[in-house]
């Protein structure tokens, strides 16, 4: 990309939110490690340093070379990356009187500068730090405070670029003007010319895919019906044509109809579609197991058996094509080494080593929502572009024990009901993600005069921007009654219907 912003992350919660908020301003940016930092080119505007839950003081704190930094551009320490500047500079970082969280008023001390430049006298931000900035270097003014800290925010001179550090988070909500202060350093301050648009993204990643895949390689690509690999198909498509190859495999695990349906959306888009039935390849595979993460694994292994089988067909095939976007980048790279393992993602992990094919990922850079508006502008069916997140493995994750093909069928109908209401009552669009689970336990119930004892679902439905953090939805209770309702009396096998209120974190969005 030819301009961009670097921020280099300590750790802080934060750190994704500044990078959504300066690609809202239509900013290209990517977060890195601060132990990993890459060669910083003439494509660099700026750098911000995050937040992190470590203090300056401690005795492995994260540290990084400034001096380099300094001279390729200009700088902007967030909480942690502010009090590792003052510090670093000959300054004292302390622990606060007073506890520094939450919404504090800030006051321009009324010194000229770039970054507060058009923004109030006084504004609400929000502050999230233990430690504090007792004593500023030399070659620093302060050009704003708060009523309980001297030093909310300053500015380094006599840098060879413009230099800034704040001590709380202009990438949260609660900062009024948080979003025009990074607007201030991404424009103003970095020159950045806010061209990070969805046409800009198609043009770029094209000739890209162009020069990186030879004149005559044929790339496969695995398509779940999903925004992803749908959005990487037409990329694709439009970059080398009918030598994209699209295998679309049933694993018997996905919603009603689906296999069939999916297919005839795509008619008209080009897309050479390879479609496969191993329902019952997947069935066998699955049988008698219970443990979760067992169960990720074998469909992710059937899956690349059968992806192999296919794509062996396919001549010249040199490239794997994958959906993979930005959040599963960065969450793959730690901080502080290799994250904890919370569940198995399904992808075609082992594939392209074995068949010996390079992988491209034409969606790496992007956010889910950007992914959704590249494919807007790509022209991507209404029907595709807002479909619900679906689980690589399908119903395999939302039936609670052990697979069954009664069990899909089953969960499939209650599944279709529940989606099918949603459109009904207009609540559909308004929800990130939805569907229902099958849980391992069976309840007594009443139809008529008789007793029953059957299963129960749980319905799941959340809000979120990119999947990292969500909240549970609050349907009206007559949409949840009439949802309920039509589950059991339609689904002979069904006689209970909960709602999981349950947000991520602590929860995740799937049960398994």
């Amino acid at each position: 990309m030819s301009q961009k912003i670097l921020i280099l992350d300590f750790g802080s919660q934060y750190t994704q939110l500044i990078a959504r908020r300066l690609r809202e301003l239509f900013v290209y940016c990517e977060i890195h490690p601060f132990n990993h930092i890459p060669e910083i080119d003439d494509s660099v505007n700026g750098i911000i340093l995050s937040g992190s839950p470590c203090s300056v003081n401690d005795i492995d704190a994260p540290e990084i070379d400034l001096n380099h930094l300094f001279s390729k551009a200009p700088l902007l320490g967030v909480c942690y990356g502010a009090q590792y500047m003052a510090k670093a500079l000959g300054g004292e970082v302390g622990k606060s009187k007073h506890r520094e969280y939450g919404r504090a008023m800030m006051q321009q001390t009324g010194e000229t500068n770039a970054l507060l430049d058009g923004l109030s006298y006084e504004s609400q931000v929000w502050m999230s730090h233990g430690d504090t900035i007792l004593k500023l270097p030399e070659n620093t003014t302060v050009i704003a405070t708060t009523s309980s800290i001297p030093v909310a925010a300053f500015e380094v001179t006599g840098q060879k670029h413009l230099t800034y550090g704040i001590q709380f988070h202009p990438e949260v909500f609660h900062s009024t003007e948080g979003t025009a202060m990074l607007k201030n350093f991404a424009y103003n301050i970095c020159g950045c010319s806010g061209d990070w648009t969805p046409g800009h993204f198609i043009d770029e990643i094209v000739l890209e895919l162009q020069n990186k895949i030879g004149p005559d390689d044929q790339v496969i690509l695995g398509l779940s019906g999903g925004v992803d690999s749908s959005v990487a198909g037409l990329l694709l498509h439009k970059a080398i044509g009918n030598r994209l190859h699209c295998i679309f495999i049933n694993n018997g695990l996905l919603r009603k109809n689906e296999f069939d349906l999916v297919q005839e959306s795509y008619q008209g888009l080009d897309l050479n579609i390879i479609p496969v039935d191993a329902s019952k390849q997947f069935y066998d595979a699955l049988e008698g197991l219970t443990d979760p993460e067992e169960k990720r694994k074998t469909i992710g292994r059937v899956f690349v058996e059968v992806f192999q089988e296919e794509s062996l067909k396919i001549k010249d095939a040199k490239w794997l094509a994958q959906g993979t976007i930005y959040p599963d980048v960065i969450e793959s790279v730690s901080v502080k080494g290799p994250s904890a393992t919370i569940k198995s993602h399904h992808n075609v992990g082992g594939l392209p080593e074995k068949m010996h094919l390079k992988v491209v990922e034409p969606l790496r850079s992007l956010f889910k929502d950007e992914v959704r508006r590249v494919g807007s502008a790509l022209g991507l069916p209404d029907k595709l572009l807002n479909r619900h997140p679906f689980p690589g493995p399908g119903f395999g994750i939302r039936i609670l024990g052990d697979i069954t093909e009664a069990k899909v069928k089953l969960l499939q109908e209650a599944d279709f009901i529940y989606m099918n209401k949603l459109h009904e009552y207009g609540w559909y669009d308004k929800i990130w993600q939805a569907g229902c689970i099958l849980l391992p336990i069976q309840s007594v119930g009443v139809m008529g005069d008789e007793r029953t004892y059957e299963q129960v679902v749980a319905l799941r439905a959340v809000t979120s921007t990119d999947g990292m953090t969500a909240d549970w939805v609050h349907i009206p209770y007559e949409i949840l009654a009439d949802i309920s309702n039509s589950i059991i009396n339609q689904v002979r096998g069904i006689n209970r219907v909960v709602y999981d209120i349950s947000s991520k974190p602590p929860a995740t969005i799937e049960w398994e």
